[in-house]
């Protein structure tokens, strides 16, 4: 994404100011009217919050698909919680669309910034430092929303109606491409950062979360898949 700011220019820091506001708001043909063109947002961090948003709505239909049914009577109480959890995490990630296309805002400013002394260029260089570490922060966020949605989707799968548990198996799947997506975006950043120990900090954590994530949701993906070919 800090690519495409560079490359996109004046015209890429107007983009910022005028679209980011409320992405969250725009319907889905909107949204991706806006992600096919040369602005630098949204981008990848933005669809993977969405993928989010998606996955923890899915689970939730799940439960719901569960909830007030007589033969999940005894799991009535863990699908309520998980359709609260669910909603939660589904608006947590409709605000990160709108937090990962604000953090770019430092950073198209910052490549603005003159550099014609060395001050200037002293100067620059510590702007985009903070922006870049910024910009890095927003996609760790959605790793970290996306491990905690994947515990929802094991209880969902493992305890939800056998009905809608290809749903459960989905919203896995859609994970582990926002998970894998969410750690590009980090490290797109972290690899711009001057200061190696702390972008090496965002790195490491983000990529720790990544195995936790692609882990869980093979898991329930690959269980969910024999359930479903043993029942044919």
């Amino acid at each position: 994404m800090s690519d495409r700011i560079g490359q996109t220019g004046n015209q890429g820091e107007k983009t910022v100011r005028e679209r980011v506001e409320q992405m969250q708001q725009m319907t889905l043909a909107d949204f991706t009217q806006e992600l096919s063109g040369n602005a630098p947002v949204p981008g990848g961090g933005g669809t993977a919050a969405l993928c989010g948003a998606l996955a923890a709505s899915l689970s939730s239909m799940v439960a719901s698909l569960t909830v007030g049914k007589k033969k999940y009577e005894a799991v009535r109480e863990d699908m309520n919680a998980l359709i609260r959890d669910a909603g939660r995490l589904r608006e947590e990630f409709l605000n990160l669309i709108d937090e990962d296309a604000e953090a770019f805002k430092p950073l198209a400013a910052a490549y603005r910034l003159p550099q014609g002394t060395e001050e200037e260029k002293a100067a620059r260089r510590h702007v985009m430092e903070q922006a870049l570490r910024h910009a890095a922060e927003s996609p760790l966020r959605i790793l970290e929303k996306t491990r905690e949605t994947l515990t929802l989707v094991r209880t969902a799968a493992r305890k939800g109606s056998v009905i809608a548990v290809s749903d459960a198996g989905c919203s896995a799947a859609i994970l582990e491409a926002a998970a894998r997506s969410a750690a590009l975006n980090v490290t797109v950043n972290t690899r711009l950062m001057e200061d190696k120990e702390a972008a090496g900090c965002l790195e490491r954590r983000a990529q720790e979360i990544l195995a936790e994530c692609q882990k869980e949701s093979e898991n329930i993906y690959l269980s969910v898949s024999s359930f479903l070919q043993q029942s044919q």
